[in-house]
């Protein structure tokens, strides 16, 4: 025996020191082997809209609604399902609700009823976990009388009024509330057992912070980082460009509240700046959305406050462009492109003019230099978003449970695209002295993005992790962005359609081609017999006939829309997909009211079903990534047995 290995068993040994002890976890660990395989949840371009997506949480992309139908069939009907339903997602609130509504007597009773239907979905939900999973779901305060009521205890004979004198005593001493919350909470836990965020969490939306608080409470996530997700990762890291951007998008799309009360971050500095800077021009070219439905004066500053950042980033952008010659961007640097006496710009020999010719921070023989204010304003926010413990926890978590692609169960999840060339093949990327592709770009990009945030003691591999960041966010070789280029500059400030196109990559057309698809699959070490390709960025124009399902059901892109921009393109609020024991199932969901909606019309979120792909047989923990754990626990365990009836390592009785 191997010394490393001896070792290794000889620790193992003090967790199960005794072939009993060993020969007890061996059985346990095979018994969950044939349990069904946990329910995978997965999300992409959540872009900030938290109510929508929380409410998607709550029902499980309706696996919740699947539960009280699979319990109650017929015996319920459908405004009983609703009301239940609705209790599950809400419990608090809808406690509150009833309280209001009904007399003392009749809440009494509604309690019962709802107790006894709670329960019945929550056995349901229960079915294929192991006792001791299901403890940990359980709230503390609860966790005995739960697990009392769920388990089949043959030595009550009159299971009808134990559980009723249970509910009694409940009731009685006011804990109603507190225990429908508990079982609620409890459901929502075991129908959606891991959750996987594809990307983009933030921007647009009013509230990413929200969810990522929400997010940080779930015990099983993981996440695939997108570009919107990156350069607020490159912004916590204090890289002034994908500072100067994660700012002009919260000004553009009217959510500077969201850097300002969700993560106190000041930005007087910047508006002061603004303010002096810009006080005569009506900054026309930056417009906010929804400014109908604002204070004007509000809506002035922000324009104003959107251009001055824009015209930083502008020149942040090119100073890094400068400094690395091998992230091939001169195209991105305009600048010095400009003719500032007649406001005019010349792109690859073509001339045209600026629609906005007032720039009274930029030298023209030195453009992408920041004026003394500039510097002296991007410093302070600098600080700011360095010194924000709200946003570093946030970022913290991203790093430690997400990455740039995951392999999980038979599925490759990652959020933007492969970059391909023309012929469907890997294209090479150069960086430093190196050429990546495939697999290797996606691991050599997420080396250097952990370096641009945790790196302290070499300072070089440091800045170059941070300027990376802003690379993956919008490079033409970011697998997280994947369009030809970000044309920024040429929607604020040019009136032609044709060179505010943003191309996307030859990924896009070609992953209908299942050899396109596999070699993909191949790449990152999946079986392309049996694998899924699950991604999201580009939002599926639906109302254009636009099909997520790509490559014969190979390939999946669920950006469907929870991002409000996005709502007129896609012709619906978000696609999800579950995957269970049964297989796959891909559901679009319509647009979510309000969370005053569902509890007190009781009116759900509408989801279709678009694909269902059932598996051959009904998988288990045993075909799953965690089964490949417990196999290798179970195939450790019985060499530690081994080593006990031989004689090599002693047992303690």
């Amino acid at each position: 025996m191997q010394h490393l290995n001896f070792k290794y068993l000889e620790s193992l040994a003090t967790q199960y020191p005794n072939i009993a002890r060993a020969s007890t976890e061996i059985i346990n660990l095979q018994a969950i082997l044939n349990l069904p395989k946990e329910t995978e949840h997965f999300v992409s371009d959540i872009h900030g809209e938290y109510e929508q997506f929380l409410h998607i949480l709550r029902n499980g992309s309706g696996a919740i609604r699947n539960k009280i139908e699979d319990v109650f069939g017929n015996t319920l009907c459908a405004r009983d399902k609703k009301s239940l339903a609705a209790l599950i997602y809400y419990p608090e609130q809808k406690v509150e609700r009833m309280k209001m509504e009904l007399s003392n007597e009749d809440l009494l009773d509604w309690y019962k009823v709802s107790l006894n239907r709670l329960i019945a979905v929550c056995k349901e939900s229960s079915a294929k976990y192991t006792r001791s999973k299901l403890r940990k779901s359980f709230p503390p305060d609860f966790s005995y009388i739960l697990e009392e009521l769920l388990s089949e205890n043959n030595r009550v004979v009159q299971k009808e009024q134990y559980y009723n004198e249970i509910f009694d005593t409940i009731i009685r001493i006011n804990r109603a509330k507190e225990f429908i919350v508990a079982i609620s909470q409890t459901i929502q836990r075991l129908v959606v057992t891991r959750l996987h965020v594809i990307g983009d969490i933030f921007d647009r939306g009013p509230g990413p912070h929200i969810i990522m608080d929400h997010l940080m409470k779930l015990e099983n996530v993981d996440f695939q980082w997108g570009n919107h997700d990156m350069v607020w990762m490159g912004a916590a890291s204090g890289h002034e460009a994908c500072i100067a951007n994660v700012i002009r998008l919260s000004a553009r799309y009217n959510n500077l509240d969201v850097l300002e009360d969700g993560y106190g971050i000041n930005l007087i500095p910047l508006a002061s700046f603004a303010i002096e800077t810009y006080a005569d021009d009506p900054c026309d070219c930056f417009g906010v959305h929804g400014e109908d439905h604002h204070d004007p004066r509000e809506i002035a500053l922000n324009k104003k406050m959107h251009k001055a950042i824009a015209v930083i980033q502008f020149k942040l952008e090119g100073q890094v462009i400068r400094r690395r010659p091998e992230f091939n961007m001169d195209n991105r640097m305009l600048l010095d492109k400009i003719d500032y006496e007649k406001g005019t710009i010349t792109i690859d020999g073509k001339t045209y003019e600026l629609l906005d010719k007032s720039f009274p921070t930029i030298d023209p023989a030195d453009p992408y230099r920041l004026s003394e204010e500039e510097e002296n304003v991007m410093k302070r926010l600098r600080m700011n978003f360095r010194n924000c413990d709200k946003l570093q926890e946030h970022v913290r978590f991203l790093f430690n449970k997400g990455s740039m692609y995951l392999r999980y169960n038979s599925n490759l999840l990652y959020h933007g695209c492969v970059p391909l060339d023309e012929n469907g093949y890997f294209r090479k990327v150069k960086l430093g002295s190196k050429e990546y592709s495939g697999r290797e770009l996606y691991d050599v990009l997420e080396y250097y993005a952990r370096k641009g945030y945790y790196e302290q003691d070499n300072e070089e591999e440091h800045e170059y992790g941070k300027d990376i960041m802003w690379y993956i966010w919008s490079n033409e070789n970011s697998p997280v962005y994947g369009k030809e280029k970000m044309a920024t500059f040429e929607r604020y400030f040019i009136d032609d359609k044709a060179i505010q196109e943003e191309k996307k990559d030859y990924y896009y057309k070609l992953i209908e081609k299942e050899e396109v698809a596999n070699r993909i699959l191949e790449e990152f070490g999946m079986d392309t017999e049996h694998s899924h390709i699950i991604n999201g960025h580009m939002p599926v124009k639906t109302v254009q006939g636009e099909s997520p399902v790509k490559c014969g059901g190979k390939v999946m892109i669920i950006d469907g829309g929870f991002s409000r921009a996005y709502r007129r393109t896609t012709g619906i609020a978000g696609y999800t997909l579950i995957y269970n024991s049964y297989g796959l199932r891909l559901v679009s969901h319509n647009t979510f009211t309000s969370t005053e909606d569902v509890i007190e019309n009781e009116i759900d979120v509408h989801s279709d079903t678009v694909i269902t792909e059932l598996s051959s047989h009904r998988e288990r923990v045993r075909d799953t990534e965690d089964g490949k754990k417990i196999k290798e626990k179970i195939k450790d365990l019985e060499e530690l047995l081994h080593a006990y009836r031989t004689g090599l390592i002693l047992e303690q009785v």
